[in-house]
């Protein structure tokens, strides 16, 4: 069964790319492993910390009407 969640900023995104890692059963320390990058990026994005990135990011989306929504499939119901 797949889940899916609007993306209204930085924390909706943090907390969406949380439960797809959890579900996929990884650790923040596996998933940075995998990714070449630390345990603490992994955290402070899935905290939804701002960034110049994603402040404007997300600035765009809604000055252009723009909606962005996440869906997550769990392992055992990936193709």
């Amino acid at each position: 069964m797949a889940y899916t969640g609007k993306v209204t900023g930085a924390e909706s995104l943090g907390r969406i790319l949380q439960q797809a890692r959890l579900l996929s059963g990884l650790s923040q320390r596996e998933l940075a492993q995998r990714l070449g990058t630390t345990q603490r990026y992994i955290w402070e994005i899935e905290a939804g910390k701002p960034s110049i990135y994603t402040d404007r990011l997300f600035a765009m989306m809604r000055e252009t009407g723009m909606e962005l929504t996440a869906t997550i499939e769990p392992k055992g119901d990936r193709g």
